[in-house]
């Protein structure tokens, strides 16, 4: 198969989680004897036209913009793809791509979406852009030929909102059982006394909850804080030397280990679906506390804690013991072996580009058997 994926910043990931997603499925799909296209940033630091055998296109994005440059890139990627002759393209979200779904190369490739979370939902947008995002959504649903939802309540919502199936499909990690104590050390941390938040820098990601409830113990905060919302998480809590602000960590190996050398690891996203995050710190073996909600229940059920305000996470900083708590981490290692490694995801994917494909060429020999 021939398959293109718009729709990210560009691989390998120096963003988040969406980037982290592409460049393990493109490369692994590549692995597996296809044809891969990812489309990139033309600032994006790899400028190779290729990464792991993944053909990369750069196309323009006008960051100096903001949010309106978005809107230009992903029309730039929309563009050079409708030259070319994919038999898949993989969308990954809409939020700035939907306006142009009516650009989507329908008649030449099957297009399927990923539809990520309720973006609508996100509190740092106001009104207006909420009431935009909504719109947005409709269209992508509207333009795409297929969806994928990553998680059930996701698959459920565009049922109930759109009556239309999605295929659910979530992401995948790997677990990590080479533990290197340097790195902690590295950070002047003591393995399994810190605790420790991996996050984009945004209110729905529950970070000041979080860090209201901090306590005493050395508390890393990781993620770009050079926007408007993580100024002021800097700024609020620099009284409290405790707690650090470490910016963007993009090396895996360095993340994985901070994540199992935690006391305990802070997942606070609330209007997501199976964020891969989430997964990578159950791959860590972290003991977790999510925020409760239906998208972080489904992944993680029984196998760790829920919070709900600062109260609730302050009580569980003084009151949960990591060493009490192993069966916890196995329980979660065990879920990752068994619903979300790479190479089922991956191969989850395939068979659905499969499926479509041969959807599709059933329609056109019906259509010429008539």
């Amino acid at each position: 198969m021939n398959i293109a994926i718009i729709g990210t910043r560009g691989i390998p990931n120096y963003y988040g989680g969406f980037e982290q997603f592409a460049a393990y499925l493109s490369a692994a799909m590549v692995a597996s004897g296809h044809q891969v296209t990812v489309y990139c940033a033309h600032h994006h630091p790899w400028q190779q036209s290729t990464w792991k055998g993944v053909q990369l296109v750069h196309c323009y994005d006008p960051r100096v913009l903001g949010t309106a440059g978005q809107f230009i890139y992903d029309l730039q990627c929309i563009r050079h793809a409708r030259r070319c002759h994919y038999d898949v393209i993989l969308q990954l979200g809409y939020t700035s791509s939907s306006v142009w779904g009516w650009l989507l190369p329908r008649r030449k490739s099957v297009v399927t979406t990923n539809m990520d979370g309720l973006e609508w939902k996100r509190s740092k947008y106001p009104a207006l852009v909420q009431r935009f995002l909504r719109v947005a959504e409709r269209l992508a649903v509207r333009t795409s030929d297929h969806l994928v939802a990553d998680s059930p309540g996701i698959q459920n919502y565009l049922r109930n909102k759109y009556d239309k199936e999605a295929v659910f499909i979530p992401y995948g990690a790997s677990v990590f059982d080479q533990p290197d104590v340097r790195v902690p050390e590295k950070y002047g941390l003591v393995p399994f006394q810190y605790h420790l938040l991996i996050a984009r820098m945004e209110p729905e990601n529950n970070i000041e909850t979080i860090l209201d409830g901090a306590g005493e113990r050395p508390f890393l905060v990781i993620g770009d804080t050079h926007n408007k919302f993580g100024r002021r998480m800097k700024a609020k809590y620099a009284h409290q030397p405790h707690i650090r602000f470490l910016e963007g960590i993009y090396d895996q190996q360095v993340l994985n280990n901070l994540r199992y050398f935690s006391r305990l690891y802070f997942h606070g996203h609330s209007v997501g679906g199976t964020n891969p995050s989430l997964l990578e710190a159950m791959a860590s073996q972290a003991l977790i506390v999510a925020h409760n909600n239906i998208f972080n229940r489904a992944v993680l059920g029984e196998n760790g804690f829920y919070f709900r305000n600062a109260r609730d996470v302050e009580t569980l900083i003084k009151t949960v013991s990591r060493t009490e708590e192993q069966h916890h981490i196995d329980a979660c290692v065990a879920r990752i072996q068994e619903q979300y490694t790479h190479a089922r995801i991956v191969q989850q994917y395939l068979q659905h580009f499969e499926s479509i494909l041969a959807a599709r060429r059933g329609v056109k020999l019906l259509s010429f058997s008539r």
